[in-house]
Formats: structure tokens, sequence, C-alpha cells
């Protein structure tokens, strides 16, 4: 389901291409894919806080039915259903574009690929091996990890069991965690983590606890009380959970004893972080990498939402730190850093899920070196995690698992 890219660049579209990109991008449902309608209540276009707009229909079946609350599908950011409203630009737009071409009712045709970089960022280091996964198989998901040297993968998402395991190949190995709470359920997943020794660790927003299972699915522990709301997990070469907490701005380092299910020491490594969501710890050097969400008041200037990496050593002491304004000058387009992890090497890599991109920024003993490694084929990445050779990327855009790998070592695409 690898889709082939050969579109062209905006400046050169005809306005009938515009107008095309206008319904693809902006007229339809980025979660369902259905045309926003005013005239069917389930189609409205809805603004959420966060300023992404979902039809009512799929606001409804991604909302928490007590909590009235949900998890944007782009951003992450927690949203109130009480807090949306009708998005009436779009209304208008949609009417405008009506009025004047009133004969075109066949849904416009999908360009592949995504169209909003910039020239000659599609020349990456990295290329589309294998793709899967695609809506029902995933539902909007959110957290991706990989179980050791075997490269089995376990996605987090919203279907009704919350965890799906799946081998290198994508084939579906097994389900757990079903939806709900209580001992071996999950409520509202969004980052997993693998330990070395193969215990698999969920944050659960909806439950606000950090939850521990074996490969099989089997509950082992649940950590609760402890948190406000848990958002990014790792763990480090001593299967000790790392876990961020949005809401009370810290990172924690928890040790566990997996083979009797009980916490043996909860430790907050940093107190003073903004919003910090993505976790990642690498195994080579003990480096953790947190990725916060600055609050309007420390933006950098610009209407851009700011986001700022953090490097902490072992012993997390402060390494390096920059933000998504300062990487941008470096760069031909704004850089809305949103997930992170290390490579093999100990390289940073974060995503860029509004232009689709993941970047290397180098190993961050000095200024951070922008390199594209892949730009092809990807929607929205939400994760990503690094297995040898290979790049396994997590796209909540179409809901798939995206494998990327050298060119001479790319085997023929699903």
């Amino acid at each position: 389901m690898a889709k082939s890219l050969g579109s062209p660049s905006r400046g050169s579209l005809s306005p009938e291409g515009i107008l095309r990109e206008i319904q693809i991008n902006l007229l339809e449902c980025k979660v369902c894919f259905e045309k926003f309608n005013t005239q069917q209540r389930e189609r409205r276009p809805q603004n959420l806080s966060c300023g992404h707009v979902l039809c009512l229909e799929c606001i409804t079946a991604l909302s928490h039915p007590l909590l009235r609350k949900l998890e944007c599908p782009f951003c992450r950011q927690l949203c109130s259903v009480d807090s949306t409203s009708h998005c009436q630009v779009l209304s208008d737009l949609q009417e405008l574009l009506l009025w004047r071409s009133p004969t075109s009712s066949a849904p416009p045709h999908r360009p592949k690929g995504n169209l909003g970089l910039a020239t000659g960022l599609r020349s990456t280091a990295l290329h589309l091996c294998t793709a899967f996964g695609g809506w029902g198989t995933l539902i909007n998901p959110t957290g991706i990890a990989v179980l050791g040297s075997s490269g089995t993968i376990v996605v987090v998402h919203d279907g009704e069991k919350r965890v799906a395991v799946f081998s290198p190949q994508g084939k579906k190995l097994h389900r757990f965690g079903r939806r709900g709470r209580g001992s071996g359920a999950i409520c509202y997943p969004v980052d997993v983590a693998v330990t070395p020794c193969g215990y698999v660790v969920v944050t659960d927003a909806g439950d606000k606890a950090v939850k521990v299972f074996t490969s099989r699915g089997n509950h082992v522990l649940t950590l609760k009380d402890c948190f406000q709301l848990p958002w990014g997990v790792d763990t480090d070469s001593s299967a000790h959970i790392l876990v961020s907490d949005v809401q009370a701005g810290t990172l924690s380092r928890i040790k566990v004893d997996y083979n009797h299910g009980a916490t043996q020491e909860h430790q907050t490594a940093v107190s003073d972080l903004q919003h910090p969501k993505a976790v990642a710890c690498c195994r080579l050097t003990g480096n953790t990498a947190v990725m916060e969400h600055l609050t309007d008041d420390t933006h950098a200037p610009g209407k851009h939402q700011c986001t700022r990496l953090r490097v902490f050593t072992k012993d997390f002491h402060l390494l390096y730190q920059t933000d998504s304004f300062s990487l941008s000058l470096q760069s031909t387009v704004w850089l809305n850093m949103s997930g992170v992890a290390f490579d093999r090497d100990g390289d940073v890599l974060v995503i860029d899920s509004n232009q689709g991109i993941v970047w290397s920024l180098g190993k961050l003993q000095s200024d951070p070196v922008l390199t594209p490694l892949v730009g092809d084929h990807l929607i929205r990445p939400g994760g990503l995690v690094s297995l040898n050779n290979m790049l396994v990327i997590l796209d909540s855009g179409d809901h798939t698992v995206k494998i990327y790998t050298s060119k001479s070592e790319s085997g023929p695409t699903k």
C-alpha cells in the first residue's frame, strides 16, 4: 500500500489544480476523508481548541463518552468536546466553490504524497521499503515501539484492543489491552515503549496511569496516583521507565521489579519542563531527549507554535537544547518538531509532522546539522523508532506503519 510520488510543486499548479488542492486539503475531514457538508449534521466541520478541524462524526467517535475529551489525531493536544465550534470559514469556502462549479460533484482525485514540502527536500537518504496497516487495522495510532532485535513492532491505537503487535513484514501477530479501565484494560493510550527484556509499557492518559504488560499481553503492573497526565514514554538500557507528564511538567524515572509486578523507586528526574510530550532514551549513551510544547508567553517571534528539544545526560544534567525557531533558521521551512528518537549511532532524529519529514540533527556536540532523512510518502508522521539500518515510522495521517531503509537495501514495496 505504498504510495508513489509524482505531484507537481505548488508553484506550478494550474487554477484547476489549486481548486483540487483546496478540496482535498481543506474541504474534507482528514480522519475519515469524507467531504464536509453543512447540510448533514455529522459531516459539519468543527474546530478543535488546538485549531485543527474534524467532522462532527469523527469528534464523537474519538471522544471519551464520559470525560468528553479527545486527543487531536494530528497534534496530540487534549481537547474538550464542549469547546468545539462550527468552522464557518470552511463552510463558506465550500459554498463558494460549489457555486462556481455546480456541475462538479465527483470527488477530486487524491494526489499521492505530501504536497507541502519545499522544493529540494525530496532527495532524502532513506526510501520506503514496506508499509502496512491502514484504517481498520489501525485506528488513529499514537505510539510505536520495537520489541528487541527481532524487530517485532508494537503500536497503540484507538481500536477495541489498544495494543497491536506486528511482525517486521507487517503480519498481524496478536492484540491486547481491551478498551476500558481496570486491570489489563487501557482507556486512552498515548505512547508505548518496550523494555530490553520485552515488557510493553503504555501511557494511558484516560486513566492517568502507566501500565505494564508482558509481550503476550498479560497485565503486570499499573502505576497510578502519581501522574497528572502521563504522555511520552521510553525505557533505558536498565529497563527503567521514563515518563513525561504534560500537566505536571516533569520527567519521571521509575524502577520496576517486573517479576513481582512492583514499583521499587519513583524519581522525578526533571521538574522544570513545559508541557513535555515525546520522550526518547539513547541505549548507546544513556542520554534522554524530551520534546516540550511551549506556552504562548515563550513562543518565538511569529505565528507558529514553538517546540523545544532538550537533551539530558544519563544523570539528567542538561546537555543541549534547541527550539523550532532556531532550527528553522537553518532550513527552508518552519520545523514543527513533534517527535524525537535516537538512531543506533546516538544521532538525534526529530519528526516534523506538519511537513511530513524526519530530520537528523546529528550528535548535537556542536551546532546541529539538519539532514532530511525521510520525506517521501509521509502524510503526518506521529512516531518513529530506529532499528538497525532502518527507520520504522508511524504515520497517523493514513493510519499506517512505514519502514524506510537505504536504497541499496530496499526490497519490493508492499
